[in-house]
């Protein structure tokens, strides 16, 4: 997006702010610096380079059961009709393989993740056999060649990608790693992201409560959400309705930070300064999104002394906040780290009640989700679907999501539904 663009700024999709976000700060991207970290650091962080396996997992055939290795054509010899006899002789362990070759005939006693004695290609479950001091015997039909043998690389083979870069590291990614031995990842750097309340109205906490006042709780919401990705974060207090003290406070924080995110002062108001000193600084892409809740959401940049810092101006009521952080903030967030899953995926649930809207705007209702006794997933609205209504945010642990074109759903039908388990 170029500052010639021409958008709706007043009734902007979701999903179209979505692709001017992507676009506009794939405009402004930077080339990522990256870092090596120990493997007990990486987890939450974001591969730069495509990991290359250095050896076979598993490095050698294996049997996939505690049972009995031996060379499939023992299952063709002109006395194997209807019941298989094998002499034993010997044992494999894991890291204790069995040394010599297992002639036709024979079979070997063998440990789940042991290595295939040399002539054994198939592996039969312990429970299948019966035994009689060193000889085994099992039905034909028990088992066929190949079965229960791990083939050598048939996890990840030597100089092919483990793991793709712009991948978040997770804790399966971990164990990963450590089966090939290699003790430190080379990850992107941290992305720095500065955050802020605005609004003389508010109050930090242990500060008296004068009339006409409110707590600020929006800061501590916007830390739990970061706190959730792995980012610097920068704290930078609360900031008064003056643009005089917001000029100061986004001219610091676009010097320190990759990204911005306030919150409050980006409505119609006479105290909301934030687009107003945004249109001074740097550059607005939109303010204004067919959302409820969360409409009056600002997105662009502020001019740094060499950079430019990506700025969120986040609506002031807390659900609203909370809402566009999830749909629009988050999303960007992972875009600028060179992450390449950034999106939150929904489920479906059948709605327990029937729910009014109207087509023309994305709705973002609060609920709780249960699983009947059929397995099937039916989903809630809280009966307080304010914007301002934080303990039903609280309360909540999934977006009932309703699409742009989507008008009211009766009882029982299937909706999209954002489970925020993880997220918040």
């Amino acid at each position: 997006m170029n500052h010639t663009t021409t958008i709706n700024l007043d009734a902007l999709q979701v999903d179209q702010a979505r692709q001017l976000m992507n676009e506009f700060v794939a405009a402004r991207r930077k080339e990522l610096t990256t870092e090596h970290v120990s493997l007990q650091q990486a987890l939450g962080r974001i591969l730069a380079k495509d990991l290359i396996s250095p050896i076979d997992v598993p490095a050698a055939d294996n049997s996939a059961m505690d049972g009995y290795a031996f060379n499939s054509a023992s299952l063709l010899t002109p006395t194997a009709q209807e019941n298989i006899s094998l002499h034993q002789v010997g044992i494999a362990l894991a890291g204790q393989p069995f040394v010599g070759n297992v002639a036709i005939g024979s079979c070997v006693r063998i440990m789940t993740g042991a290595t295939m004695p040399p002539g054994c290609d198939t592996a039969i479950a312990q429970e299948l056999v019966q035994i009689d001091r060193d000889v085994i015997r099992f039905p034909s039909n028990a088992v066929k060649a190949g079965d229960n043998r791990r083939l050598k690389g048939e996890d990840l083979s030597a100089g092919k990608s483990a793991i793709l870069a712009g991948k978040t590291i997770r804790p399966a990614d971990l164990g990963l790693i450590a089966s090939l031995g290699i003790a430190q990842v080379e990850v992107n750097k941290k992305l720095r992201v500065g955050f802020f309340s605005t609004g003389t109205e508010l109050r930090s906490l242990g500060e008296p409560l004068d009339p006409g006042c409110i707590y600020d709780s929006n800061r501590y919401t916007i830390f739990g959400m970061l706190s959730r990705l792995d980012f610097e974060l920068i704290d930078f207090g609360v900031v008064t309705d003056q643009p005089e003290a917001l000029r100061t406070i986004l001219h610091k924080a676009a010097n320190e930070c990759d990204a911005i995110i306030t919150s409050g002062g980006v409505s119609v108001g006479e105290a909301d300064h934030t687009k107003q000193v945004m249109q001074e600084m740097g550059h607005i892409g939109f303010w204004k999104l067919a959302i409820r809740p969360g409409r009056p959401m600002a997105f662009g940049s502020i001019s740094s002394t060499n950079d430019q810092a990506i700025l969120f101006g986040l609506p002031g009521n807390p659900v609203a906040t909370m809402v566009t952080f999830y749909q629009l903030v988050r999303p960007t967030l992972l875009m600028m780290t060179g992450a390449t899953h950034t999106a939150t995926p929904t489920t479906k649930a059948r709605t327990t009640q029937a729910i009014r809207k109207l087509p023309g705007r994305t709705e973002f209702q609060r609920g709780t989700l249960s699983i009947t006794s059929d397995g099937m997933s039916t989903v809630t609205p809280l009966p307080s679907q304010g914007s301002g209504v934080l303990s039903s945010m609280s309360q909540a642990d999934c977006f009932i999501v309703l699409r742009h074109e989507q008008a009211s759903v009766e009882a029982g039908e299937l909706v999209d539904v954002l489970v925020l388990e993880g997220l918040i």
